[in-house]
């Protein structure tokens, strides 16, 4: 029997921890941690690249809303560019850009020719004691070289994968952003999926209800969200692999594999 004061002294102790370690430590006394949505992202300095050239893009693994812990990222298994009908390994591209002691990653790509590029990232799947399984999320984000509006719609063909209905590039904040989760190029029906919002400290949540917002898809695997305010908005579709993989225990442990897509909100005059 764990009293109260002992919970007190170890959780002070847990408190230096960091945020894996603090989750696995609460879980061995039976105390609950407030879920905290786990978002891979893809982020370039522009979703619209009026006169072309190059867009830098970053790669952070972290909490959105809350604006971090940035967490360890190590080097992504793949990553890439689908413009014009071609992909493109962008792998050499990728730099360090360690974040709070955690490593992050960056890259430059120069887009001379107009259309929609589809950037991607495809990591390799990480041990999360806390939650008792893998985590693989494949993330994507849409930037339009010369403004075109073409091309906004390709698949990469990653295993999960948001589908948009709505053009994921010139959205004015409040307007409605619309996708359909796929596993494996097929609609997921009743997906659940996250939505965080990039906060710059802007904002501030009432309660933790209000950090990560949760829809559900339709039959059709469609699903539909309005985003209230300017700046980048990540959508997350979260589902169970087909098959599972081992755990530092030696254990079987399912994988959760996400589907994200990153779509930008303008503001009136900014």
């Amino acid at each position: 029997m764990i009293t109260s004061h002992e919970i007190h002294t170890r959780s002070e102790s847990f408190m230096k921890l960091r945020p894996f370690a603090l989750a696995t430590a609460l879980a061995s006394l039976g105390l609950a941690l407030p879920a905290a949505a786990h978002f891979l992202e893809i982020l370039p300095q522009a979703d619209v690249l009026p006169e072309g050239g190059d867009v830098r893009l970053d790669l952070t693994f972290t909490h959105p809303f809350e604006g971090g812990p940035v967490m360890q990222m190590e080097r992504p298994a793949a990553v890439g560019v689908l413009h014009g009908g071609e992909k493109t390994d962008l792998g050499g591209a990728l730099t360090e850009a360690p974040q709070e002691g955690a490593m992050a990653w960056r890259l430059t790509h120069a887009l001379d020719t107009p259309g929609a590029a589809v950037f991607w990232v495809a990591p390799h799947p990480y041990w999360e004691p806390a939650e008792g399984a893998f985590i693989a999320h494949y993330a994507k984000v849409v930037v339009d070289s010369y403004a075109t509006g073409e091309g906004w719609d390709a698949m990469v063909g990653l295993p999960v994968e948001i589908a948009p209905l709505t053009r994921p590039t010139g959205i004015w904040a409040g307007n409605l952003f619309s996708g359909v989760v796929t596993k494996a190029g097929e609609p997921v029906p009743f997906a659940e999926v996250e939505v965080e919002f990039v906060n710059d400290g802007r904002l501030d949540a009432p309660n933790e209800a209000f950090v990560t917002q949760v829809i559900k898809a339709d039959a059709n695997g469609s699903f539909h969200y309005a985003m209230a305010f300017p700046g980048w908005w990540g959508f997350a579709a979260l589902l169970e692999a087909d098959d599972p993989m081992t755990s530092p225990e030696g254990e079987a442990v399912p994988v959760e594999e996400g589907a994200l897509i990153w779509v930008h909100a303008q503001g009136a005059g900014n």
